[in-house]
C-alpha cells in the first residue's frame, strides 16, 4: 500500500480528527508528562523534554506516508477545540498485528471518548482498510482501558509479548464485528 492515498479519519460526534503537524510537540508534551496518564505506558516513566516531544512528531508523519491509512491522529473536541489526546490504528511494535491505541487527558477520562474512538478505529480497519483482525493490548492492571476494549466487542485473549512486555490482548475479527455496538 505504500504511496497509496488513504484519507485520514473523520472522528467521531464529539471528537474531531486529524494528521499530527509539526508544532504538535506541545500537545504530546502535556500529555505525556502526566504521571497519570503514562502509568500503565512502558515503564511508567513521564516526558520530561519538550524537545523530545517534538522531534518524535516527524516519525508520526512518516507513518502516514509508510503504511496509509494507519497512524496516530490528533484528537480534540469538536465545540471547543481542546486537546483530548490521541488515537491509533497502527502496528503493534515490530509485529504485523495492526492493534487500536488510544492515550488521553485526564480531563477526557471517564466520558465514554476513548471507547468512541476506539469504536472509530475498529469501524476504519474493518470497513475501510479491509483488516482480518484488530488487537488492543494493555497493561494488565489497566482495567479502564481492557472495559473499552470489551465494549469494542474485543475478545479476552489471555496474553501476549507486544513491547518488549507481557500484556493483555484482546482481539476482534471482521466476521465478528459489528459497529462495535
Amino acid at each position: 500500500m505504500r504511496g497509496v492515498q488513504v484519507a485520514p479519519p473523520s472522528g467521531t460526534a464529539r471528537i474531531a480528527l486529524r494528521p499530527f503537524a509539526p508544532g504538535d510537540g506541545e500537545d504530546l508534551y502535556a500529555l505525556d508528562s502526566l504521571p497519570e496518564v503514562m502509568r500503565y505506558i512502558g515503564d511508567g516513566s513521564v516526558a520530561t523534554d519538550r524537545a523530545a516531544c517534538e522531534a518524535a512528531i516527524p516519525a508520526i508523519m512518516r507513518r502516514y506516508v509508510d503504511h496509509p491509512g494507519t497512524g496516530s491522529w490528533h484528537a480534540s473536541r469538536r465545540d471547543d477545540g481542546r486537546f483530548v489526546g490521541w488515537v491509533s490504528l497502527k502496528h503493534a511494535g515490530d509485529s504485523p498485528d495492526i492493534e487500536i491505541g488510544y492515550r488521553l487527558m485526564p480531563h477526557a477520562w471517564g466520558r465514554g471518548i476513548a471507547t468512541e474512538l476506539a469504536r472509530a478505529m475498529a469501524r476504519r480497519g474493518f470497513d475501510e482498510l479491509g483488516l482480518e483482525r484488530i488487537i488492543g493490548v494493555t497493561h494488565p492492571d489497566n482495567l479502564a482501558s481492557q472495559r473499552v476494549l470489551l465494549k469494542v466487542g474485543m475478545r479476552d485473549e489471555g496474553w501476549g509479548r507486544y513491547y518488549d512486555a507481557d500484556l493483555r490482548l484482546f482481539a476482534i475479527r471482521r466476521g465478528d464485528w459489528r459497529g462495535g455496538a
